[in-house]
């Protein structure tokens, strides 16, 4: 190769280099479009999202509630009564003293279920409006009169 020909080479490479180096990147205007895009996105669906999820706890702590239900109902037919509110859901899972027919434990876990907001479940016996019991959740605040399973009068 002669000099002019590595000179007209180099002279074309810095020219492309150049050339390049302008469009190697994004400007402040489309990131600023991208941002905006993803914005108005993350805008629309994340409420979506969010909504889905309380939903989602207040069908499982449903779901719970009639887990509950049935195996108060369980107890009911093995010890001919409802745990009283003093011995409450754990005697679902431990025998009362003084009921000699129990059969349980009546659920499967070690230990009563919390709530999808991690508060316990609160048990009355007989329940506020004529059935022998009732179960609530606390809800998200943790305060009465959140969620409420109640059974049906007898």
């Amino acid at each position: 190769m002669t000099s002019q020909t590595i000179a007209l080479a180099g002279s074309l490479f810095s020219r492309r280099r150049r050339t390049y180096s302008r469009r190697a990147g994004f400007t402040l205007v489309e990131m600023l479009v991208v941002l905006a895009i993803i914005g108005s996105i993350v805008g629309l669906v994340g409420p979506r999202v969010l909504n889905y999820l309380s939903d989602s706890k207040v069908k499982t702590a449903e779901i719970q509630m009639q887990n509950l239900a049935s195996a108060l109902d369980l107890f009911y037919l093995d010890a001919g009564r409802y745990p009283s509110t003093e011995e409450g859901l754990v005697a679902l899972i431990q025998r009362p003293s003084g009921v000699s027919s129990w059969n349980g434990p009546y659920l499967k876990s070690t230990g009563v279920p919390k709530d999808p907001w991690g508060h316990p479940y609160s048990y009355r016996s007989p329940g506020q409006n004529g059935g022998p019991y009732d179960v609530a959740s606390n809800g998200p605040d943790g305060r009465a009169g959140g969620l409420t399973r109640g059974s049906q009068a007898r």
